[in-house]
């Protein structure tokens, strides 16, 4: 198998696994979101840890510079966020919305690029941002209040993306550090809840306790494959890719838990993915012509 193809399966793997995770949480209900949060940040130490030891890549850890860990604790927190709000979404019936913030998450990316980086957009990048803010006044008065749950998801995301990027830390060990940055306040939780007897980790079944268990692979294996993807994918692809995830995650909401979809709603949604075509097409006839005037520079010289 060619690298390229290789890639192609890893991106596959990975969004087809992220946009099938509202069926895993789903499983774990009976948990409440923080716990099933804990868990997640706990095991997914566990785990990575037990991948970089069989690969031997602690080297990198003790290289480590103070501001490389204060960038990580901060993705850390965002990351939180980011995976609370999800899980709740997904726990509180509300995952067309948890799939909402992903769809809308490249453009906060973009929007991200102009209030942080001065970015100056193009002029159909502005409309694609203008057809989203319309997109989201419509929700809005759908759903009766602003979609947060979608908003908290899109804004911690590009965050987080964007964080990464400026570190450029590698993904099996960006996820251990910041997992272990989260893993103290997740452990000391998890002890206070079980002292209060509200833990369901060991009183719900073998199978509820196996799902807990399972969260940090489930959490680094995705990860892990897009790791692969990004490393032989242009990022052009990938940015294509990036729409399978809530495209399978608002189907399970709506065919599998039988969430609603009001025509409204339906609105909403169609402004989002006219916002998003408008965005991706921009965004490849740009790539193009980018391509196009450095093969003419250099046959020019």
């Amino acid at each position: 198998m060619s690298e390229l193809r290789r890639g192609y399966l890893f991106g596959l793997l990975a969004y087809v696994c992220w946009g099938f995770f509202p069926l895993y949480w789903h499983l774990l209900a009976t948990a409440g979101p923080v716990e099933i949060l804990a868990h997640r940040v706990l095991w997914s130490v566990v785990f990575v840890a037990g991948l970089l030891a069989v690969q031997r890549h602690w080297a990198w850890l003790r290289s480590l510079k103070l501001r490389t860990v204060l960038g990580i604790t901060a993705a850390a927190v965002v990351l939180a966020v980011n995976w609370g709000f999800y899980i709740y979404g997904v726990n509180a019936h509300r995952v067309v919305e948890t799939s909402l913030g992903y769809f809308i998450n490249p453009l906060f990316n973009v929007l991200l690029g102009v209030l942080l980086l001065r970015e100056r957009l193009r002029p159909w990048q502005w409309g694609a941002l203008g057809v989203g803010a319309a997109a989201v006044g419509v929700l809005t008065y759908d759903y009766g209040h602003l979609p947060y749950i979608a908003l908290t998801l899109a804004t911690s995301f590009a965050l987080y993306g964007f964080i990464k990027k400026r570190l450029g830390v590698p993904a099996a060990e960006g996820l251990f550090v910041e997992s272990a940055v989260l893993a103290l306040p997740a452990l000391g939780y998890l002890v206070w809840l079980t002292a209060d007897g509200k833990a369901t980790f060991t009183g719900h079944g073998l199978g509820h306790t196996m799902l807990l268990l399972g969260g940090g692979a489930a959490t680094a294996i995705p990860l892990l494959f897009f790791a692969g993807a990004a490393n032989r994918l242009p990022l052009s692809t990938i940015g294509m890719l990036q729409y399978l995830a809530p495209v399978l995650q608002l189907g399970c909401g709506v065919l599998i838990l039988d969430e609603s979809l009001p025509p409204l709603r339906l609105a909403g949604f169609s402004l989002v993915w006219l916002a998003l075509v408008i965005f991706t097409v921009d965004g490849l006839r740009t790539a193009r012509r980018t391509r196009q005037a450095t093969a003419l520079a250099a046959a020019a010289a």
